[in-house]
C-alpha cells in the first residue's frame, strides 16, 4: 500500500462503522411480498390447518408469519382469543413459497412454547400489511 493510499476498509475504521453500514444500504432489495392465499380446513373441533403461498419470501420465516397471520384471524373469527402453533412444512419452488401450517384454537392460553395472543398477533399483521383470512 502506498503511503496516502487510504482504501475503503480503511475509512470504516477511521469514520466507525456506521457509514460502512450507511454506503452498503441501498444495495439490496425492497421486501415486496406477494401474498397469493390463504385456505383454511378445520379437521377437528379446535384444530385448524393452513396453506398459505407466497412469492418474494426472503426465508420461511416470512411464509410462517403468513401462516400466523391466518391463524391469529381465524382464531378471533371463531370467537377465541389464543392459537397455538403444532407445525408448518414448507416448500420452495420456483420462487414461490407453500406453506402447511398446523394450529389448536382456544379461548384460554393453551399450553406450550408457541403459544400466539390472536387479537395482538391480527393487529401486528394489519400494521405490516400482511394479509388474513
Amino acid at each position: 500500500m502506498r503511503a496516502g493510499l487510504i482504501t475503503p476498509a480503511a475509512l470504516c475504521l477511521i469514520g466507525g462503522l456506521s457509514g460502512c453500514a450507511e454506503a452498503g444500504a441501498g444495495t439490496t432489495a425492497a421486501f415486496q411480498p406477494s401474498y397469493d392465499g390463504i385456505e383454511t380446513r378445520l379437521l377437528d373441533g379446535d384444530l385448524v390447518n393452513f396453506h398459505v403461498t407466497m412469492r418474494g419470501a426472503r426465508g420461511r420465516e416470512d411464509v410462517d408469519r403468513y401462516a400466523e397471520c391466518a391463524a391469529a384471524q381465524y382464531t378471533l373469527i371463531r370467537g377465541y382469543g389464543f392459537a397455538r402453533h403444532l407445525r408448518t412444512n414448507l416448500a420452495e419452488e420456483g420462487g414461490v413459497w407453500r406453506g402447511d401450517a398446523i394450529y389448536t384454537i382456544s379461548a384460554a392460553l393453551p399450553r406450550g412454547l408457541k403459544t400466539i395472543d390472536a387479537e395482538v398477533v391480527a393487529a401486528n399483521c394489519a400494521e405490516n400489511g400482511i394479509p388474513m383470512v
